[in-house]
């Protein structure tokens, strides 16, 4: 067998997990945008000069002691538990913090030990022997072993499992515990991405008697402890004083805040409420950010690939003519413009630019209203449709569906916009595939899983040739073979123009700058707190 302490994760990277990716993990916010986007803008502006001085005055509180930090998120996750929900704000809150797994992803991609100490490869990649690092505990006191995590995997791969991403599971043909420290898992047949999804908060190792209350109180081994969650408002980590690491941590207590709204999120930085907002959700604010001496502002790369999802499993989307007419109408440019203020990278199919394997295809449906016009005549709608375009709470989702409704205009596709709360998202949308259009980021990585996921997956496709080369991706061990297939599988993605495919949502953060030890971009949806501290510490 080959040991490994360590993984190189490029290619990898550029495969994975099927993930709901806000946000599905994301599964990675409704204001009539086009229409009063110059006047809200104006007034933003004029709140910048007018009222956040004042509100610097009136509504900072004491400081926090160097120990502590306050972060801003927009998207508070419905639960707290990574295996039971797709959110991505559970993974980023959660994932590494509060949960560990037996892998971790770095930021430049690179796969490295966490719970485990390191592993042995067989030399046809179908056998995992992993060493667990010793004196690992749980949040309780009880000790974290190979019986923990046989339990965990056991659990995610139950007929019954829960889990939103079951099928990185699948490969498991067993697990078998050798001895208190040590775990083997066999494998059916060989996965290339098996390691890299390992370190998903999916796969995360669970104390056996917490099952049931994760949901609402988890209970992990990670540097941090759960120490209170009110809804609405914030959630608060403490530091496990009993970690294995804890020496390395700085930090004694994290505040998370909730702010979906840009402007409260805007005041309570420049009010110094927050100390960073690392997700920033208002790109046209980040100038007055830039120009305050106070803040650093960081323009990064995320997993997330934006999409207008076309639901396949309903008509007109089993047309290929008609998904190909909807692409010619979308201007990427004008929705990157107009929703995201210049600061996204446009895609023309579900795949990563920042990848080695990435293929620019952009081009496949210029926009041209007259030949969506001549598509949408060849598929019986020459007097035009009408679609409805249901949007998650997420300002590159809200204005994007605006822009959308006004390019579809064009070419007598009538759009009617239902801006709608993410539980009812979740439950209609991903569930129930009641929805004609929606846009969503899927902020996971490895995610051209997705689309060999079957008619149940909120997608409705269903496609055996793509499923064949998704199963030649993820069982090649050569990398440049498997970066061959992963070109193929992104042209054969745009030329059946599966979906609308719009951005790469960047990671846009505003932080104090004494503050130090976040993660420039997202590899994957984790986002480590160990590594933050005040710079005089």
């Amino acid at each position: 067998m080959t040991s490994r302490n360590a993984h190189d994760g490029r290619t990898a990277a550029t495969m994975g997990p099927p993930s709901a990716g806000c946000h599905l993990t994301s599964m990675g916010f409704a204001y009539g945008w086009p229409q009063l986007h110059s006047n809200w803008v104006a007034n933003m502006r004029q709140l910048t000069i007018s009222s956040f001085a004042l509100a610097a005055v009136l509504l900072t509180g004491p400081a926090l002691a160097k120990s502590e930090i306050s972060l801003g998120m927009q998207q508070e996750p419905t639960s707290l538990d990574p295996t039971t929900d797709a959110t991505a704000s559970i993974e980023t809150l959660m994932t590494a913090n509060v949960y560990e797994q037996l892998t971790l992803v770095e930021e430049d991609g690179t796969i490295v030990p966490q719970l485990a100490e390191g592993w042995e490869v067989s030399p046809d990649g179908m056998t995992y022997v992993f060493k667990l690092r010793p004196g690992v505990t749980f949040h309780d006191g009880s000790t974290l072993d190979a019986e923990t995590v046989k339990f965990s995997f056991d659990r995610a791969m139950a007929e019954d499992s829960a889990n939103p991403a079951s099928a990185i599971f699948e490969p498991i043909e067993s697990v078998t515990v050798i001895d208190p420290a040590t775990v083997e898992i066999a494998l059916s047949r060989p996965d290339a991405f098996f390691l890299f999804n390992m370190a998903s908060g999916k796969a995360s190792i669970m104390h056996p008697d917490a099952i049931e209350t994760n949901a609402s109180e988890p209970m992990g081994s990670g540097p941090f402890r759960f120490a209170s969650w009110t809804r609405g408002d914030r959630l608060v980590l403490e530091k496990y004083d009993d970690h294995r690491d804890a020496g390395d941590v700085a930090m004694e207590r994290v505040t998370f805040r909730f702010l979906a709204d840009p402007a409260a999120a805007t005041a309570a930085l420049m009010a110094e409420e927050i100390d960073a907002f690392p997700g920033f959700p208002a790109p046209e604010l980040l100038p007055q950010f830039e120009a305050d001496p106070r803040f650093s502002v960081n323009v990064g790369t995320t997993e997330g690939e934006v999409i207008l999802a076309f639901n396949n499993a309903r008509e007109p989307f089993t047309d290929i003519r008609v998904r190909r007419a909807l692409s010619h109408l979308i201007d990427r440019q004008a929705i990157i413009d107009g929703a995201m203020y210049g600061l996204a990278t446009p895609i023309g199919s579900f795949f990563a630019p920042h990848h080695g394997a990435y293929v620019d295809l952009t081009d496949t449906y210029p926009a041209d209203v007259e030949r969506a016009r001549e598509l949408l005549a060849e598929a019986g709608l020459e007097e035009g449709l009408s679609l409805t375009l249901r949007v998650p709470p997420f300002p590159y989702a809200t204005r994007s569906a605006e822009i959308i409704q006004s390019q579809f205009a064009q070419a007598g596709v009538e759009v009617a916009v239902e801006n709608v709360e993410w539980s009812f998202w979740l439950d209609e949308v991903y569930s129930k595939l009641n929805y004609d259009m929606t846009i969503i980021a899927h902020t996971a990585p490895n995610d051209l899983a997705n689309f060999a996921q079957g008619p149940s997956y909120f997608y409705g496709y269903d496609n055996a040739e793509y499923v064949e080369l998704w199963e030649r991706i993820r069982t090649e061990p050569d990398v440049e073979m498997r970066d061959g297939l992963t070109r193929e599988a992104q042209r054969f993605l745009a030329e059946e123009a599966v979906h609308g495919f719009l951005f790469q949502l960047p990671a846009l953060g505003v932080a104090r700058n004494e503050l130090t030890g976040f993660r420039q971009s997202s590899p994957v949806q984790a986002a480590p707190l160990a590594s933050l501290r005040w710079q005089d510490d």
